[in-house]
């Protein structure tokens, strides 16, 4: 089978020679949209309806006016879309042929209602044009109007339904029964719902499929980039953020031409995340600045890496202005998680209650462990910072438990030192070390720079002993006075295998593969007294 490209290049050929006939001419301005000639190809179609038009042939050309018209509303062009519905509409009222076309019309309708987020009649137009799809065997209408309407009722906190038709759609998709143009919007959309709900499996799953139909066409030039966005986000949170990063500065390299594209915000964004959670915090700045510049908000991943530079009055400004003025409750979720984190190292406990509590509220509407996790990690902060250990322990084990699940390995490592902290405040020291230890190895891994940091300051141990915890500091002074680990045991109230486990950290981290390595360290380090 032919490339996008060599189909494109063999009708222009034969175009240049002659002008081609409507349907060949509908045939070139596919080719050129998934070339990447986003222009040239409005202008064919233009062409074909105007075709169809000297031909007679009403109901074609209504259907080209209809779809010309859900480009412009897609590209934010309001006033000629509605220019375009109307001629649509009046070409379809003069034919007296019966067709898909009616339905094409009624997607473009639906779409102007989801913009103006009158959500319930767009679920009906929905619906009303899949009808339409089935009736003619129009599987690019069903499918596209089966998402719309999916998305539609997901908005109305039908999840399950809505869900439930997306899964549908991708079916169909993923069998190849929906053409390129409109397999690609429902690839990028059904991600962007499954992002939207934190549903971090479907979200994967469906950008695999994503990336093999993008591969199988290499020289289509539509979809690749969001693929590769949302890709990166995966991939970011699966913990390889080396590879997300690859992924995202390829993504800023595909969308970045054409200029304008929305998506290269988004692609951008991710980059500045990835450098403020690897600590790399000029290059994330001047990325998200970029991210601005393109009509992108920075927001929340900005004010977080303004509580690290420790800017936490701006940080607090910042979230609480943005926080403010968010309305759709995926927005709200992403910045109220942020947020959170903000109150509480401005010791503004009450403000970050309120929050957890509508984050709560969030994850029992909306359902997915990745929200759920999220929300449970908050409650589980906020009464850590009440000074209600007991009640916080419960909470953060749960996020962990869906962390885990998720194989979201940072925002298990994070939890991790929450239920440290608690472990800590209710005297359970030994499960705190153990614990803090785990988090500290999953950031060494992931290179969380700044986490390391917040963990070593946290735990109380010098940052130039080698990563040693608190407790490993600990039994390493007792080593160096010639203790046995029973008598370190018995001191620290430990058990023999807890000491050894200790021993055996301590010598991975200070390189070393004895007591008297270890000991010779201490003093060198002056952790013990010479005279001890």
């Amino acid at each position: 089978m032919a490339g996008w490209k060599d189909t494109y290049e063999r009708l222009s050929e034969l175009d240049t020679a002659s002008p081609l006939e409507p349907a060949k001419l509908l045939e070139l301005a596919t080719s050129a949209y998934l070339i990447g000639r986003d222009a040239e190809s409005s202008a064919l179609l233009m062409r074909a309806h105007q075709g169809f038009v000297q031909r007679g042939d009403v109901r074609q050309a209504g259907g080209i006016a209809a779809r010309i018209a859900l480009i412009l509303i897609s590209n934010g062009d309001m006033a000629q879309a509605a220019g375009w519905m109307a001629r649509a509409a009046r070409l379809l009222d003069q034919s007296d042929e019966p067709g898909a076309e009616r339905g094409h019309l009624l997607v473009v309708a639906a779409r102007q209602s989801v913009i103006g987020g009158n959500f319930a009649d767009a679920e009906s137009k929905f619906a009303e044009a899949t009808s339409i799809g089935e009736r003619f065997g129009d599987a690019d209408l069903t499918n596209l109007a089966r998402m719309g309407r999916g998305r539609s009722l997901i908005e109305l906190d039908d999840i399950a339904r809505g869900v439930a038709l997306l899964d549908e759609v991708m079916v169909a998709v993923t069998a190849g029964e929906v053409s390129t143009i409109y397999a690609g919007i429902i690839y990028c959309s059904v991600v962007s719902a499954c992002s939207d709900l934190f549903d971090i499996g479907r979200a994967r799953e469906w950008t695999q499929a994503l990336k093999r139909w993008c591969d199988a066409q290499p020289d289509m030039v539509p979809y690749r980039g969001e693929c590769l966005v949302h890709r990166a986000e995966i991939i970011s949170l699966q913990g390889v953020w080396p590879d997300a990063l690859h992924e995202a500065l390829l993504a800023c390299e595909q969308l970045s031409e054409p200029p304008g594209q929305p998506a290269f915000g988004a692609a951008l964004y991710q980059v500045a995340e990835l450098h403020r959670l690897r600590g790399e915090l000029e290059e994330a700045e001047t990325v998200y600045r970029r991210t601005a510049e393109c009509g992108r908000s920075p927001y929340p991943g900005l004010a977080l890496l303004r509580l690290a530079q420790g800017r936490r009055d701006d940080a607090a400004a910042a979230i609480g202005r943005v926080l403010q003025e968010a309305r759709h409750r995926r927005v709200r979720s992403r910045i109220l998680r942020a947020a959170v984190e903000i109150m509480l190292a401005c010791d503004d406990v009450p403000a970050a209650r309120r929050m957890a509590d509508e984050l709560d509220a969030l994850a029992q509407t909306i359902g997915t462990p990745f929200l759920r996790a999220t929300a449970a990690q908050a409650r589980g902060s906020v009464l850590l910072a009440e000074g209600n250990a007991a009640e916080a322990l419960p909470a953060c084990r749960d996020a962990w438990t869906l962390w885990r699940a998720l194989e979201v390995p940072y925002e298990t490592a994070r939890t991790q030192v929450l239920i440290a902290r608690a472990c800590q405040m209710l005297d359970d020291n030994d499960s705190a070390d153990i614990e803090l230890d785990a988090a500290s190895r999953t950031f060494q891994q992931l290179g969380a720079r700044l986490d390391l940091a917040r963990l070593d300051k946290c735990s109380g141990k010098p940052s130039s002993v080698a990563g040693l915890t608190s407790r490993e500091l600990q039994v390493l002074r007792l080593v160096a006075t010639g203790r046995t680990n029973r008598a370190i045991a018995e001191e620290l109230g430990l058990s023999e295998k807890t000491v050894a486990r200790h021993l055996s950290n301590i010598f991975n981290k200070l390189d070393v593969s004895s007591r008297a390595g270890a000991t010779a360290y201490a003093f060198e380090h002056r952790l013990v007294a010479p005279s001890t």
